[in-house]
């Protein structure tokens, strides 16, 4: 039998791959040429002899996982028994492994990570890592383990009253949503009976939108527009401002603008698909997003070409021209001009676009104005907007706003004018 000692100091001779070195009751340590030592186990299943793998030797007293020797004689004493019952030792493990895992695919979080794998695919990848991100935060350390069809609307809502303890009520209205759309996966591939996620939609405080700060009025939009004209910061931060009004894009796409989507002799701003706020499938598959340039838009980006033009990016990182510019530089910006946080955004140009383009400019069709957002159009007709015969409309449409905005920055007459745009 062997010792400790013989475990420990026990190697493989050069001119050999293996050597096995025999305990008592089948048991014994194999060596290799490389150092490894594992426990078997050999015992037979009819005529057959079986060798069954027990795990990595370690000394006695080691903090590993691996197996002692007083741990591998436990575990050959251990198969040895269920042999003794007429069963497979390895047969059994295999069978118990495999009823493991399916249990564990049962679960909340394996039921979650199922139907995540066969959805991700067609989400964005942001929403991707958000979904999952967010349920292995605050949903996993509570339900993850739980069967799922046990998962009770009373423990699921005790488990979303965490999140609203803390303030986070649009984070527990995603979360319910999340968790329905588990148990929704669950019943159509029969891991569950029924949604309590379903029974919670009224169970929580109200949370109230609140929109991005924006300036809505003639008069504020005419202070914040002359208050552009006179900043003093960087060049491009101050055109990044121009045509934050001028495009009313989203501030992403704003400060992402690359100078090859620029077309000035033909006055068009062409956003490839996959830049876009969109699904992964529109990223691939769709139209890219078309803004018509004004003359006033032209003419910043003219003024700006000479010095960032050599670039990819139109408003590049004053670190590294290699990115854009940050996502806070407009926001910092209009800080500097005296517009805190819940008087002005960045992503406020779109509102402010919007709201003095209906109220103030009579004859634009809304439909224009929002395929100009890149807002989607629900129904049959929903991208008509974005053929190039509707370009006609979006030009004037550009060149209507931008002429507004002029009259607005120069304290003229404000009320309400015919635009061209049918």
């Amino acid at each position: 039998m062997l010792t400790d000692a013989d475990c420990r100091n026990a190697s493989c001779p050069a001119d050999q791959r293996r050597v096995r070195k025999v305990d008592a009751g089948g048991l014994y340590l194999e060596v290799t040429a490389n150092g490894a030592k594992r426990w078997f186990w050999k015992y037979r299943v009819g005529d057959k002899l079986r060798v069954m793998a027990l795990g990595h030797y370690c000394k006695a007293g080691s903090s590993k996982a691996d197996m002692s020797l007083k741990a591998a004689r436990q575990a050959r004493d251990a198969a040895r028994r269920v042999h003794q019952t007429g069963a497979d030792p390895i047969q059994k493990r295999q069978i118990a492994k495999v009823t493991e895992q399916a249990s564990a695919a049962l679960t909340f979080e394996g039921v979650a990570r199922e139907f995540h794998q066969a959805r991700v695919d067609g989400w964005s990848d942001v929403h991707a890592r958000q979904w999952l991100r967010c349920c292995e935060k605050d949903l996993f350390p509570w339900l993850g383990a739980l069967p799922l069809r046990d998962v009770s609307a009373p423990v699921l809502l005790a488990t979303l009253r965490k999140v609203e303890a803390r303030g986070a009520l649009q984070m527990v209205i995603d979360l319910r949503s999340f968790a329905s759309q588990v148990f929704r996966y669950g019943i159509q591939t029969g891991k569950c009976e029924g949604n309590p996620a379903r029974e919670l939609t009224d169970a929580f405080k109200r949370h109230t939108v609140r929109h991005m700060a924006a300036v809505l009025t003639p008069p504020k939009v005419g202070e914040l527009l002359r208050g552009i004209a006179g900043y003093q910061g960087m060049p491009a931060t101050k055109a990044a401002l121009i045509l934050s009004a001028l495009l009313f894009q989203r501030p992403g796409n704003i400060r992402a603008l690359e100078w090859a989507w620029i077309d000035l002799a033909a006055c068009l701003l062409t956003i490839p698909a996959e830049a876009m706020k969109r699904t992964k499938g529109a990223k691939l598959n769709g139209r890219p997003h078309l803004v018509p340039l004004a003359r006033q838009a032209v003419a910043a980006l003219q003024e700006l070409q000479p010095l960032t033009g050599h670039g990819r990016y139109v408003f590049p990182s004053i670190r590294t021209g290699d990115k854009p510019m940050s996502e806070n530089t407009v926001n910092a910006a209009l800080r500097g001009m005296g517009y805190g946080g819940d008087d002005m955004t960045a992503h406020g140009f779109r509102a402010m676009a919007r709201t003095l383009m209906v109220e103030n400019i009579a004859g634009i069709d809304p439909d224009v104005i929002e395929a100009q957002l890149a807002h989607g159009k629900a129904g049959p007709l929903g991208g008509a907007y974005d053929r190039a015969e509707y370009m006609l409309k979006r030009r004037d449409l550009m060149q209507t706003w931008a002429d507004y905005l002029d009259k607005m920055r120069k304290g003229a007459d404000v009320l309400p004018i015919k635009g061209k745009a049918a």
